[in-house]
């Protein structure tokens, strides 16, 4: 495997992250990136918050090229994720959060608009905040799955 199709999945959750129970969505994720080609880290489960920006500059350090997480992108006190993902982009990629939204939307769950998830590049990184449910998860993989290798790739520079 190429080393430039590295990624690393991180699965955002106060209670996967204390055993309260089984991280559902990250394996998800792992098995897509995988089928894609993808040497996979992950799921690497955490609590809410700081330890998910810990994880992502962990993810970019180990050289991924994509970081896709899942979960702490609602409303609820808790949930930061885009919060902390934010500093790490260089570039927000707003359609494909505004893709994964219209997604979940057209599939009949009015509350994927309450997704607040970004994407974007992070140097040589494409990272991607999905929803936290197994659904959310499934229908953000729709959208991401057909760009993801494009996308990497266009992210250095390579010929399209």
């Amino acid at each position: 495997m190429n080393e430039s199709w590295t990624a690393t999945v991180i699965t955002c959750s106060n209670r996967a992250a204390a055993g309260v129970y089984e991280d559902t969505g990250g394996p998800v994720i792992v098995e897509a990136l995988t089928e894609l080609g993808f040497e996979v880290t992950g799921p690497v489960v955490v609590p809410d918050g700081q330890p998910v920006a810990d994880a992502i500059r962990a993810a970019l350090d180990a050289g991924a090229r994509a970081v896709l997480t899942t979960g702490g992108t609602g409303l609820t006190p808790t949930d930061l994720t885009p919060e902390v993902t934010r500093p790490f982009l260089d570039r927000e990629v707003p359609g494909i959060a505004e893709a994964i939204r219209a997604h979940g939307s057209a599939q009949g769950v009015p509350t994927a608009a309450l997704s607040r998830g970004l994407a974007g590049v992070a140097g040589k990184a494409l990272v991607v905040n999905l929803p936290g449910s197994k659904g959310g998860v499934k229908d953000g993989l729709a959208v991401v799955v057909p760009l993801l290798r494009h996308a990497v790739q266009q992210i250095v520079g390579s010929d399209h």
